[in-house]
């Protein structure tokens, strides 16, 4: 399909890039990974996957239970109501529940094929994902008590995060620190699982976490998100401190958009959402090879991880979203060109057209790093999540 490129008639480039996500995610994504990655035997799903969906590792990730069902039910409620969809999401669900919760309530990272624990973190993403695929299975099935199962879980997340000790820190007593993924993360888990219930928490927490970002991680003097700060934002002028994450900083930047526009485009909200994207982008832009890069150094230092200046499916992912929500929000045409921009990018290299999905890391000049189509930590959401959300923003 040809990608559409006249960004001067805004409706005509619009509506033909929402048909394009609609269509590759019904003929594409979704079908690549309910043949291969879905578990009809155990229940669940599978995401190590080898290029062709040959499966690599039977070994399964308690996120993308959550994250695939979430995908399928919003799918099924945003697209077409597809009863394989429902009964694949269904199985994620009955599996999560069945299976990768601990005795203390706490979920594994990881669980065998037919569900026996095998590594557990001290990160709560796991309740994070499974609690927004409950409250869209409710949307879905008309299920109501999976919404309340949904926010009780956000709770039990919440009293996780806010009970010292119960969560053991990444850090020892030489860096006291707390880092922006899991704030940033409880904005976007709010707002969904709001989509399915009405409970006064869920609000609440998108406010402390904006609050939070803007008092300790947003830091003006970089035109920059921190990713690892002090208790109270200090910076701390080491090679963690100083890390920026473009991708992360862009996918928060549209969190605070569609927060923005929920609230009838708050112009405080809407203008904060902006700004991050304008930094974040000048920051991950490669002027040179193109696409977002992954880290940064705040003070443009070496940064340390090998995989600094890789690109990798995620935060191109999110760019896409995030350059469609700024032009929503503003109608300035230099998000439709940004859009565009990285359009170019990802379609050119992403797709793969032998065997259907997208490969998932690039090295920095843009060539193929590995081909296969997931692991522990790529699967099937952020390339269906940015063609659901961006297909809504088209139309």
């Amino acid at each position: 399909m040809k990608t559409p490129d006249n960004i001067y008639d805004p409706a005509a480039y619009l509506h033909t890039w929402g048909e394009r996500y609609k269509d590759e995610l019904i003929t594409d994504i979704l079908p690549f990974w309910l043949k291969h990655g879905w578990d009809r035997e155990n229940g669940g799903y599978f995401t190590c996957l080898d290029r062709d969906g040959s499966l690599m590792d039977s070994m399964k990730s308690v996120w993308f239970q959550g994250r695939f069902a979430y995908i399928l039910a919003n799918a099924y409620c945003r697209i077409k109501q597809d009863e394989t969809w429902l009964e694949a999401c269904k199985s994620g669900i009955d599996f999560l529940e069945k299976h990768c919760f601990d005795t203390d309530g706490r979920m594994f990272f990881e669980v065998t094929a037919t569900g026996l624990p095998v590594r557990k973190r001290r990160y709560a993403f796991s309740e994070i994902f499974a609690a927004i695929a409950m409250a869209h299975y409710s949307l879905a099935s008309g299920e109501q008590s999976y919404a309340e199962k949904a926010v009780a879980l956000f709770k039990k997340v919440l009293h996780y995060r806010n009970t010292p000790g119960l969560l053991e820190p990444k850090y020892r007593e030489g860096l006291i620190a707390k880092g922006h993924s899991l704030c940033m993360i409880l904005i976007d888990t709010a707002a969904r699982i709001r989509e399915a219930i009405d409970d006064p928490v869920l609000t609440q927490q998108i406010d402390d976490s904006i609050a939070e970002l803007r008092r300790d991680f947003i830091k003006p003097e970089f035109k920059a998100i921190l990713e690892t700060v002090g208790p109270h934002g200090e910076f701390i002028d080491s090679i963690a401190g100083r890390i920026i994450n473009p991708g992360h900083s862009i996918e928060t930047a549209w969190f605070i958009l569609e927060e923005a526009k929920y609230r009838n485009w708050d112009p405080e909200l809407k203008e904060l959402g902006l700004t991050l994207l304008d930094w974040s982008w000048e920051w991950g832009w490669d002027k040179k090879y193109g696409g977002i890069s992954y880290f940064k150094d705040c003070k443009n230092l070496p940064p340390q991880d090998y995989w600094h200046d890789m690109k990798f499916w995620w935060p191109q992912s999110e760019a896409i979203i995030a350059t469609l929500y700024a032009y929503q929000a503003s109608g300035d045409r230099k998000y439709l060109e940004m859009h565009k921009q990285i359009s170019e990018y990802v379609y050119s290299r992403f797709p793969d057209k032998e065997y259907g999905e997208w490969f998932g890391y690039f090295h920095y000049d843009g060539t193929l790093s590995q081909a296969a189509k997931g692991n522990m930590f790529k699967g099937p959401f952020h390339i269906p999540r940015m063609m659901l959300k961006c297909y809504e923003l088209c139309k």
